[in-house]
This record gives structure tokens, sequence and C-alpha cells, in this order.
């Protein structure tokens, strides 16, 4: 008998019977409680600490914040998808533009080097965000893969105001993840950030050096 089988064998034949899972209370992760204005200022509040940046911008001239940010981070070839929404009207946009906009629906060793070597920024959509630490959540497709938000020297997401959430359990019980889980959730809470031995944080060094959100409001963008 293998160690492994062993120690199967002693857990089965416990003489205290079989264990069984605690009860958890999940009311510590979740009914904050907050309103939309709150919700909205935790989130900028926190995301900012992280040297994420926020821009506000109405959901009707979203496009004219991005191409602002494009001129502002000195952005001349950025990586988006297709499909959706949001990488679909910043296409249209951007057509007659003088930024390049490169496809990202590439086989990654395809344009592996260009992504990493000569890509400025990477634009995404995003699912939803969270107001209790400051993150963003997004779920990669085909169409916007992982690698535009995780590669790029800059992040740009687009984030609605109204899909921000109390917690990132509010997020998994509002979104059905019981039911479906997505494979390919990533949270994002600020540029890329290490530590060394000694505690000092360093921005940059195995991802986006920036990360900036354009926050969309349906309704009147807060002052």
């Amino acid at each position: 008998m293998s160690s492994r089988e062993q120690i199967l064998k002693r857990l089965r034949e416990r003489s205290d019977g079989p264990l069984t899972a605690p009860v958890s209370d999940f009311a510590v992760v979740t009914g904050r409680g907050w309103d939309s204005a709150e919700r909205l200022a935790r989130f900028e509040r926190l995301i900012g600490s992280v040297h994420g940046e926020v821009v506000h911008a109405p959901q009707a001239r979203w496009i004219e914040a991005l191409s602002e940010v494009l001129v502002a981070k000195g952005v001349r070839r950025l990586a988006l998808g297709r499909e959706h929404p949001v990488p679909a009207e910043a296409r249209q946009a951007l057509a007659d533009s003088d930024i390049e906009l490169v496809d990202v629906d590439r086989d990654i060793e395809a344009w592996q080097r260009e992504q990493f070597e000569s890509v400025d920024a990477g634009l995404t959509s995003t699912r939803g965000g969270i107001a209790e630490t400051g993150s963003l959540w997004l779920w990669p497709t085909a169409d916007e893969p992982r690698l535009i938000s995780l590669v790029p020297p800059i992040h740009i997401a687009v984030l609605d105001a109204e899909s921000i959430e109390d917690t990132f359990f509010d997020v998994v019980e509002r979104h059905g993840w019981a039911q479906g889980m997505p494979t390919n959730a990533l949270l994002v809470s600020g540029p890329s950030k290490t530590a060394d031995i000694e505690q000092t944080l360093a921005y940059g060094v195995h991802g986006p050096k920036a990360l900036v959100v354009i926050l969309r409001h349906t309704a009147e963008v807060p002052a």
C-alpha cells in the first residue's frame, strides 16, 4: 500500500466519524449597504491609492475621453478587439486617426514579439468593478484575450459606473458563478506591482505601468 493510500485509509476509518464541512457565515463578505455614490467614491479612492487613474465621462462621449487619454499618454499603437461594443465603437471612431489599431484576434505565437515590443496600450471592456477593493473584473474572450490587459505598458479599461458591486462576493452571487464560473476571470487592482525582500514596492515590472479606467456614466458626471 502506497503512502497516499495509507493516508486516505486512515481518513476513511476515523474513529469520530466522517469529516463534515463547517458552517460558513458569509455575512462577513457582503451586506455593505452602500448607496451608488458611496460605492463609486470607494472604488475611485481605492484604485487611485495604487496608482490607477480614473477618467469620468458621459456614456455618449466616452470616445472623446478615450481620444484625450491616447494623446496624453502618447499612444501610437493600440491593441483592441473587434466584436464587443467597446472596441467596435473605438475602432469606428479612430479609423481615420493617426492611431494604429492592432488586431488581437491572432494566435499569440504569430505576434508575441510585436505585442511585447511595439504595442503602446491595450483597450478592454470590463464586466464590472468592486467598490470594497477598488478592483475591475474582466472575463477575457477570444475577441478580447487576457494578454491585451496584461502585457502592453498601458491598460485602458472601460467601466460602466452602474456595474460596480459592493464586494467580490456580491459579484459571484449576482452573476451566478456557482452555476457557470468563468474559466479565466481577471481581477485588476491598479497597474502591475511587485515588492522585493526589503518590501520596496515597484510598479510596472511584470505588466502594465499604467492603468486608466474610463468610467462611463449614464447620469450626470459627478464633479
